[in-house]
C-alpha cells in the first residue's frame, strides 16, 4: 500500500515538473534574447565612441597650426613669417632660374645649328633676339674687332684686346645666371636655426607655463611644446627645397655656360680669321 502511494506521488511530481519546464522556457527565451541584444549593443557603443572621439578631435585641435597662429605670442608669429617669406623667395628664384636656363639652353641649340652658317656675323646677330645672351656677346666682340683705337687701347694688341672683351661679356653674362644662388645658399644654412629658435622659444614658454601653474599638467605643456615642433618642422621644410635646389641649378649652370663659353671660342676664332667682318 504505501508503495502504491509513494509511486502515485512520484507520477504527479512528474507531471508537473513536464507541465511546468516549458513556461520556463519560454520565459527564459525572451530574457536571453534580449540579454543579447544588450550585449552585442555595448561593442558597437564602445567601437563607435573612439571614432567620435577622434572626428572631434580633428576638428578642434589645440595643439596644431591654427591654434599656434591664433594664440602665438609675437615671437612665434614673427619666426614663423620669417620663415614663410625665406620659402616663397627660395621657390620664385627656382622656378624664374629654371625658366632662364631652359631659354638659353635652347637658344645654345639653336645657335649650333644656325649662327656659325651665316654669310657674315652682322646677320647671325641680327637673327638672335634682342635680349639673347648670344646677342649680347657676339656684339661685343664685334665692336671690340672693329673699334680698336685710343692711345691706351692701341698698347694692347687686336688678339689680346677683343679676347678680353669676349671674357668680360661672359663674365656678365655668367653673374646674371647665378643671381639669386646666395639667396639659396642663405636660405638652405639658416633657416634650420631659425626653426631652432622657434623651438628654443616653445620650450621656454612651456617652461614659464609650468612655473607659473605651480604643476607640470600636460594642458600647460602640450600648446608650447607642439609650437615649438611645428617651428622645426617647419625649418627643415624651407630648408630642404632650398639645398636641393641650389645644387640643382648649380650644375644647371655649368652646363648652360659650357655652351656659353663654346660659342665664345668659336667667336673668338671667326673674329681672329681671315675672314672679313662685316660692319652692321
Amino acid at each position: 500500500m504505501i508503495s502504491r502511494i509513494s509511486g502515485l506521488f512520484a507520477a504527479i511530481a512528474f507531471a508537473t515538473a513536464i507541465a511546468v519546464s516549458p513556461v520556463h522556457a519560454q520565459e527564459a527565451k525572451p530574457a536571453d534574447a534580449a540579454s543579447a541584444v544588450v550585449e552585442g549593443a555595448a561593442p558597437a557603443a564602445e567601437a563607435a565612441a573612439p571614432v567620435a572621439a577622434a572626428a572631434a578631435k580633428s576638428t578642434d585641435n589645440p595643439y596644431g597650426l591654427k591654434a599656434m597662429i591664433e594664440h602665438g605670442d609675437a615671437v612665434s608669429k614673427g619666426v614663423l613669417a620669417l620663415l614663410l617669406i625665406m620659402s616663397m623667395g627660395s621657390w620664385y628664384i627656382l622656378i624664374t632660374k629654371l625658366w632662364d636656363t631652359s631659354k638659353l639652353a635652347k637658344e645654345a641649340k639653336e645657335i649650333r645649328a644656325t649662327f656659325f652658317k651665316k654669310a657674315s656675323l652682322a646677320d647671325g646677330i641680327k637673327g638672335l633676339g634682342e635680349g639673347s645672351a648670344f646677342r649680347f656677346i657676339a656684339a661685343n666682340a664685334v665692336e671690340a674687332s672693329e673699334h680698336h683705337e685710343g692711345a691706351l687701347t692701341e698698347n694692347i694688341d687686336r688678339n689680346t684686346w677683343v679676347t678680353m672683351n669676349i671674357d668680360r661679356s661672359v663674365y656678365d653674362v655668367q653673374s646674371r645666371v647665378q643671381t639669386g644662388l646666395g639667396f639659396l645658399a642663405t636660405v638652405g644654412s639658416t633657416s634650420p636655426f631659425i626653426g631652432l629658435f622657434g623651438t628654443v622659444w616653445g620650450i621656454l614658454q612651456a617652461l614659464t607655463a609650468i612655473g607659473v601653474a605651480g604643476q607640470a599638467s600636460i594642458d600647460k605643456v602640450a600648446g608650447p611644446v607642439g609650437e615649438a615642433l611645428i617651428m622645426t618642422a617647419i625649418g627643415l621644410g624651407v630648408a630642404v627645397p632650398a639645398v636641393l635646389g641650389y645644387n640643382w641649378l648649380v650644375n644647371r649652370n655649368k652646363q648652360v655656360m659650357g655652351e656659353v663659353k663654346a660659342f665664345a671660342g668659336d667667336l673668338h676664332g671667326v673674329l681672329m680669321g681671315n675672314r672679313q667682318v662685316t660692319k652692321r
